[in-house]
């Protein structure tokens, strides 16, 4: 109690010297007895929103409580809103302001149910915690929706403005499921609630980027810690975000959890064991490209290495990694470029760039690979062959740069079957037909499944698990420069992806569909999985 009280006071000390240097009144709202309510005046989510208490009102007059996170706009807002009468301010503490909100927005007693994947988008589902979060108070709105993220295995939280309700979705398993639709007023109070912790602002023009990392204490105790990668764009009904969920466990980040067969494992400890060259992960948003990453550089960070990342922004933090977050203004006017060739000046063994966007960064990303260290980093491409052909431009094909690339790795997810409740069956000729297509082209150094009597597996169902998955695997392509493939390469000729495609088969790569295909034969995965991520 005393230590609370020690903190209120340094608060309202800190904020009576804050109101001297800005010219404004203070009020101690901490010696306030008997507070006023003035209900009437806005709303509470505005409240929330602006970061404004009416501390009193009548007809001719209202004198707003602002802290110092309000903004001059808001309050010149306020005063445009309220012509009728003599609006004024003063200034209140953060603690303050909250401890009148709560006389505002009192807590309710709320049973926090747990989403259950078997109702994941049902419309039951969707008015039970839409219930929960439009009673709930404002500080635990994020954080329900986070704990139940983590609970289902979710990745992304979307929170998408419909014209009459604000719908939230969890993306589990690569799929998107609806969980609520909250009301616009409530939903205000959500938004201002990330905005805040994100530092990002409601009212932009343009697309945002931030990132939250907190711990929040829920009203029945419980604490969730909220680490998330926050992304806004304005869409024609207001706001949309999606946030990203980081597991900040490095221990969960080695290369025994990403699923590699052993001959993928072996091509990929031969090459990363080596002091120099580049290694190239590939694929959409959500491939999993960041996590492989990670966990290769987990693998080498001992205390011989000095390794060091260039992210926008750092989504894992790790021990005895340097880690080097890029400004917005950097990667939006620039490039990683600069800050690469300051980092190389450091004497690193390892480096990471989180993403190559541009020539001048894959210019110096492989200049780097060359001069003895081991570069990772991230490309945007449809696969490990485009990525070649995209990359080549980017450097004018100089041939030199050929010998610096090691390793492309292309990878998408599909959903795992639940090995508890697949259903076996009998695939038609047609199908049969696109299988068989598809193994005749594998390189020839892989063998070949037997495809008679052939029994591939759909999804079933169970009280737990009607979707009839359960967590994701990655279908891979490890795209290696020899061979073929470096024959076509070094002729110095034009060559289109499907041409590097066809080389680097005959140069003993199995390709992601090729992957896929052998998955859903051995029972992991379904066909149908495996043509949504790959075509």
């Amino acid at each position: 109690m005393l230590m609370a009280q020690n903190v209120r006071l340094a608060d309202e000390q800190s904020t009576a010297r804050r109101a001297r240097i800005l010219g404004m009144v203070y009020v101690d709202t901490s010696n306030m007895t008997n507070i006023q309510l003035f209900k009437g005046v806005m709303s509470v989510a505005e409240l929330y929103q602006y970061k404004v208490i009416p501390l009193y009102a009548d007809e001719h007059t209202i004198n707003f409580g602002v802290t110092t996170t309000t903004s001059q706009q808001t309050m010149a807002q306020l005063k445009n809103r309220f012509q009728d009468q003599r609006v004024s301010y003063a200034l209140i503490s953060d603690s303050g302001f909250r401890e009148i909100m709560r006389m505002y927005d009192p807590p309710q007693k709320v049973v926090y149910h747990d989403i259950e994947i078997a109702s994941a988008g049902s419309q039951e589902l969707v008015q039970k915690v839409s219930q929960i979060l439009e009673q709930i108070r404002a500080d635990d709105m994020l954080a329900y929706l986070v704990q139940q993220a983590h609970k289902l295995g979710a990745s992304d939280i979307h929170y998408e403005t419909q014209s009459k309700f604000v719908r939230i979705r969890l993306r589990i398993d690569g799929v998107l499921h609806a969980v609520a639709h909250v009301s616009f007023e409530k939903a205000h109070v959500l938004i201002s609630a990330i905005a805040s912790a994100a530092n990002v602002s409601t009212s932009a023009n343009e697309p945002q980027q931030g990132h939250i990392s907190q711990v929040t204490k829920m009203a029945d105790g419980s604490e969730v810690k909220v680490n998330l990668r926050v992304e806004t764009v304005p869409a024609i009904n207001g706001m949309d975000i999606v946030m990203r969920l980081f597991n900040m466990d490095q221990s969960m980040y080695t290369l025994d959890r990403l699923g590699l067969s052993a001959d993928e494992r072996q091509v990929l400890e031969a090459i990363i064991s080596k002091p120099s060259g580049l290694v190239m992960a590939v694929g959409p948003t959500g491939s999993g490209k960041t996590t492989t990453l990670y966990s290769v550089l987990n693998s080498l960070n001992n205390e011989e290495r000095k390794i060091i990342t260039i992210e926008d922004p750092v989504e894992y933090q790790f021990e005895g990694i340097t880690q080097i977050p890029v400004p917005n203004t950097v990667t939006t006017h620039g490039s990683f470029a600069q800050e690469l060739r300051a980092v190389l000046r450091l004497d690193p063994d390892i480096v990471m760039v989180g993403e190559i966007r541009d020539n001048d960064t894959a210019k110096t990303a492989l200049q780097a690979a060359l001069t003895g260290h081991l570069v990772l980093s991230t490309f945007h491409a449809s696969s490990a062959s485009a990525a070649i052909t995209r990359l080549m431009d980017m450097v004018a094909e100089n041939p030199l740069f050929l010998s610096a690339i090691r390793l492309v790795m292309a990878q998408r997810l599909v959903r795992r079957l639940d090995d508890a409740t697949k259903q076996a069956y009998t695939p038609d000729e047609g199908t049969l037909e696109v299988i068989r297509r598809v193994i005749e082209t594998l390189p020839a150094n892989v063998p070949r499944p037997k495809l008679e009597g052939l029994q591939l597996y759909s999804p079933g169902k169970s009280d737990d698990n009607p979707y009839g998955f359960r967590g994701q695997l990655a279908l891979r392509e490890q795209f290696l420069l020899h061979g073929p493939v470096l024959e076509l390469l070094q002729t110095g000729k034009e060559f289109t992806a499907e041409q590097i495609e066809k080389a680097a088969i005959q140069s003993g790569m199995t390709t992601m569909l090729q992957n896929g295909i052998l998955k859903a034969i051995a029972g992991e995965t379904t066909l149908t999985e495996v043509f949504r991520v790959v075509g």
